[in-house]
C-alpha cells in the first residue's frame, strides 16, 4: 500500500492511495461521508489480480478542507486528473453512490476499458432528502475530533472493521458544506444518467440496491430497466441497502468478480 499528492487542474489537491504491486488498474471513486480507504476491502479482494486506487473527493478524508466546486461536472474532471495521474490505462472505473455517478460519467469520457457502479445517484436527488441528511450530519459534526470518532464506531458497529475505520476517516474532519453544495450546485437537469446510460459503449456494471432502499426513487428504478443496452447489466440485491458493497459483500464481490472474468 502507499499514497502520494496528486495536484488537481484547478489548483486543489487529492491523495491516492494504491494497494497491489501487479495486475491491471482499477480506479475507485468513493460517495458521500465516505473517503479513498472505503475501498481497502476491495482492494484486498482483488489483490494479485489488480492493482487498486482511490482517491479523496473533495470534502472528504483528507480533503476535508476543500469544499467545493461540487458540480458532478467537476468530479469528472477530478476522476480524468486523477486518471492522468496514474498515467497507465484504467482497466475498471468503480463508484459509489454520487462516486458511482462520477464513474458512470467518467468512463465515457475517458480511456477505461469498463465500469462498475454500486447504487449509483441516476439522477440529483430531492432536496428535502438533502435537508434531512445535512440535518443528521450537523448533529453529529456538533462533536470533534475523539468525540465524533466514538459516535461513529457506535452507530456502524455492524459493519467490517475495515468499512468502521474508513468511514471514521472519511468524516473526522468534513463539514456539512459539500453535501449542501452537491444539492446548489447540480440542478436536477444536469444530473441525470439515464441518457448516457442509454448510449453507453462498453460493459457497464450497475449493482443496484433494492427498491425501496436505493438512494433512487422506484420511478428512475424503472425507467433504467426499461433502458438497459447491450453493454449494460444491471443486478439488483435482494434487501440490500445503498451501502451494499459494504453490507453484502461476499454477494457483491461474487457478481464483480463475475463481470471482470467475462
Amino acid at each position: 500500500m502507499s499514497r502520494s499528492r496528486v495536484a488537481l487542474d484547478d489548483g486543489a489537491y487529492t491523495t491516492v492511495e494504491r494497494w497491489g504491486e501487479r495486475g491491471p488498474v482499477v480506479l475507485a471513486v468513493h460517495g458521500m461521508t465516505s473517503s479513498r480507504l472505503s475501498w481497502e476491502r476491495l482492494a484486498r479482494h482483488l489483490d494479485g489480480r489488480f492493482r487498486v486506487f482511490a482517491y479523496d473527493q473533495r470534502g472528504h478524508g483528507d480533503s476535508a478542507e476543500i469544499t467545493g466546486p461540487m458540480s458532478l461536472e467537476r468530479g469528472v474532471r477530478d476522476f480524468r486528473n486523477v486518471a492522468e495521474s496514474i498515467g497507465e490505462p484504467i482497466d475498471l472505473a468503480i463508484g459509489h453512490s454520487w462516486g458511482g455517478a462520477v464513474a458512470v460519467m467518467a468512463g465515457l469520457r475517458t480511456p477505461v476499458s469498463r465500469v462498475a457502479a454500486i447504487d449509483p445517484m441516476l439522477h440529483q436527488v430531492a432536496a428535502q432528502w438533502y435537508g434531512e441528511y445535512v440535518a443528521e450530519l450537523a448533529e453529529q459534526f456538533a462533536n470533534a475530533g475523539q468525540a465524533r470518532d466514538a459516535i461513529v464506531r457506535e452507530e456502524y458497529a455492524q459493519w467490517h472493521p475495515l468499512d468502521v475505520e474508513a468511514k471514521v476517516h472519511a468524516v473526522h474532519a468534513m463539514t456539512v458544506a459539500p453535501i449542501e453544495g452537491l444539492l446548489s450546485e447540480n440542478p436536477r437537469a444536469n444530473w441525470d444518467l439515464l441518457p448516457s446510460i442509454e448510449r453507453y459503449d462498453k460493459p457497464l456494471l450497475l449493482a443496484m440496491a433494492a427498491e425501496g432502499e436505493s438512494i433512487n426513487d422506484d420511478a428512475a428504478l424503472l425507467a433504467l430497466r426499461t433502458r438497459i443496452p447491450p453493454l449494460v447489466e444491471v443486478v439488483t440485491f435482494p434487501g440490500a441497502g445503498h451501502n451494499l458493497h459494504r453490507t453484502q459483500f461476499d454477494a457483491f464481490a461474487e457478481v464483480l468478480d463475475r463481470f471482470l472474468n467475462r
